[in-house]
């Protein structure tokens, strides 16, 4: 008899698909029907920090270097207040096998698919992520299939896509192109069926532990360098996995002060999801499209629980426009000599930003740079908003409006971006989370676990809890555990 191969039926499949393609089973960290022991469960695999750093070093993955990017802080300095202007430090990750940080994720995974005896490894990304396990497959002898979405309805597809598109097939891999919509997941699900293939999501324990050496690396070199932790790192936030990465390594290293600032792209009003507005956009990561959305409830993927879990690891969070990074981009070249993907340059926007109202004496780090180039180049992607509609002119950033406008900066000083409202972002993972548990049915287990998740108390979350279930009945009395799911 053949298998039933519809949506509900493959989805009902999942958890046991994930089994096959992963060797986890995901219901062994379950405690309640929310809550689940993710320590435990990013311990699987028993690699050590050092473990790790020797896998990668095999297959041209870390140690890269790390910047002082004196002319860009001379210029912050220039503008900023008495005293003010931090120095910023750029840690070159396009040194990486692939050109990006993503390099990390991939490596881990491709060396357990090739411990365990896969033949292959398959992946679902739209991201510089697809090159990195393509390369990294390449390396570790591994077939390998990238599902991707790349057109619109049209049949046109984003440069920057098309050019990760070309890396991967570049690498050897078979890449499935598809138009966006709700697919992705479903047909990733059908691929890691049939080939029996090695699940290299990004999502799973060993894409994050890979990201650990990035935190720890970046933790090192300022130490040694400078005699001093970072007093803060900024990180690009998309699926969550580099910030949570990063901010594990930084952990391990005794990093404990370091503020950990997530930032985005602000494409609000723009869905990720939307035909329409697919090449409206000329940011296809690290916009608020995902950061948002994974920040307020990670469990939105293709495996049951995510490792990435950003919101349990940021203290704060910031936004910068389309036009100010592309700015930035063009600034870093002039004054720098470093051509970088405008993708990866959000964190160095975003940076400048927090930098002039820093200490002179303080150090922010941008913990992640991409290689650039094709499709990738700010160049093409500006041409590529004009044919679709979109107005590009100089002026005030603020008046950027996604999708229909990119402002560029004039002047350096102008690039200041705005904050996230932290606090919103962890009531909405509370909403969602009282989507999933009525409040009634909450135990002590799930409210400490959604105070580790949220980055707050179990003091916090119950009076979050109250408002929000419009003061229904209170968890259940301590010492309760909730039922196993």
């Amino acid at each position: 008899m053949s298998r039933d191969m519809s949506y509900d039926a493959v989805m009902a499949r999942k958890n046991d698909i994930m089994k096959a393609s992963l060797g986890i089973d995901y219901d062994d960290f379950e405690q309640t029907t929310l809550a689940f022991d993710y320590e435990r469960m990013m311990a699987g695999g028993d690699y050590t920090l050092e473990d790790i750093a020797r896998i990668q070093a095999e297959t041209k993955v870390g140690n890269t270097p790390l910047y002082e990017l004196t002319n860009l802080t001379e210029a912050v300095r220039e503008f900023a207040g008495p005293g003010k202007g931090a120095r910023i430090l750029l840690k070159d990750e396009a040194a990486n096998a692939s050109g990006s940080f993503k390099a990390r994720r991939a490596s881990i995974s491709c060396f357990e698919a090739s411990r365990r005896g896969y033949e292959g490894v398959a992946t679902a990304t739209s991201g510089n992520y697809g090159a990195g396990v393509a390369s990294q497959a390449a390396m570790r002898r591994l077939k390998c299939i990238v599902l991707q979405e790349v057109f619109d309805s049209r049949g046109v597809g984003q440069p920057e896509i098309v050019e990760k598109s070309r890396a991967c097939e570049a690498y050897g891999a078979e890449v499935q192109k598809l138009s966006v919509g709700l697919e992705l997941f479903y047909q990733m699900l059908v691929t890691l069926e049939a080939t029996g293939f090695f699940n290299a999501s990004l999502y799973t324990p060993f894409g994050i532990r890979g990201v650990e050496t990035l935190g720890a690396e970046i933790g090192e070199q300022v130490q040694a360098r400078y005699g001093k932790a970072p007093d803060a790192v900024v990180v690009t936030q998309a699926g969550g996995g580099n910030l949570t990465g990063t901010a594990r390594g930084l952990k391990l290293i005794g990093c404990e002060d370091t503020q950990v600032i997530a930032c985005s792209v602000d494409l609000s009003g723009l869905h990720m999801g939307s035909d329409t507005d697919f090449n409206r956009k000329s940011f296809t990561t690290g916009h608020t499209g995902f950061g948002v959305p994974f920040a307020t409830w990670p469990d939105r993927t293709d495996v049951p629980r995510n490792a990435a879990r950003s919101l349990r690891y940021m203290d704060s969070y910031h936004l910068v426009t389309q036009g100010e990074v592309f700015y930035i981009t063009e600034l870093l070249t002039k004054l720098e000599g470093i051509e970088r993907g405008p993708a990866g340059n959000t964190s160095v926007t975003a940076a400048v930003a927090l930098a002039a109202e820093m200490d002179r004496d303080e150090i922010i780090v941008v913990q992640e740079t991409e290689y650039t180039g094709a499709g990738k180049h700010h160049n093409r992607q500006l041409s590529f908003a004009r044919e679709n509609g979109v107005e590009v002119r100089v002026g005030d950033p603020t008046e950027n409006v996604p999708g229909k406008a990119i402002v560029l900066p004039e002047r350096l000083e102008q690039v200041k971006g705005r904050p996230q409202d932290i606090t919103a972002l962890r009531r909405s993972y509370v909403k969602n989370a009282l989507k999933r548990l009525p409040a009634s049915e909450w135990t002590d287990v799930d409210v400490d676990f959604v105070a580790a998740d949220s980055n707050t108390d179990p003091d916090w979350v119950r009076a979050a809890l109250a408002d929000l279930a419009g003061h229904q009945s209170a968890p259940q009395g301590a010492g309760t555990t909730g039922s196993s799911r």
